[in-house]
């Protein structure tokens, strides 16, 4: 009973996780009105650390890494451990399957903290080169 309940969650992650992949594929976020604008940015006038990363992941799909790296640098750099991590996390859930995993430690954590901090802040500085940050 609980492998299928699993399975079935499985599949609708899945399903939800094409269905995001196609909508990003095909509809640019910085014209098709299809996605929300940034919420802080909407209130604040300022970029937060996420700002930018909607028209990353488009401009990735479709084979523009250097288009994706000028929206949101520290996405674009953080995306393969975070894929990896979902991974790791998403086949140990599902199908009690065991992959390496990286411990780290608590201070790596802390710094990581304060990089997205200075990120926000770098990136709403603006003078050159702080303005290359911004999406």
């Amino acid at each position: 009973m609980r492998q299928g309940k699993r399975l079935l969650q499985f599949i609708a992650l899945a399903i939800t996780a094409v269905i995001v992949v196609i909508l990003l594929f095909t509809y640019n976020p910085a014209s098709s009105g299809v996605f929300p604008p940034c919420p802080f940015h909407k209130l604040t006038g300022l970029y937060c650390p996420g700002c930018g990363s909607l028209r990353a992941l488009h401009q990735i799909f479709h084979g523009q890494i250097a288009a994706a790296f000028g929206l949101n640098c520290l996405m674009v750099l953080s995306l393969p451990f975070i894929a990896y991590g979902l991974l790791a996390q998403s086949l140990r859930y599902f199908f009690n399957i065991k992959i390496p995993t990286v411990f780290i430690p608590a201070r790596w954590i802390w710094a990581l903290f304060i990089l997205i901090i200075a990120y926000t802040i770098a990136r709403n500085i603006p003078l050159s080169p702080f303005t290359w940050l911004a999406p």
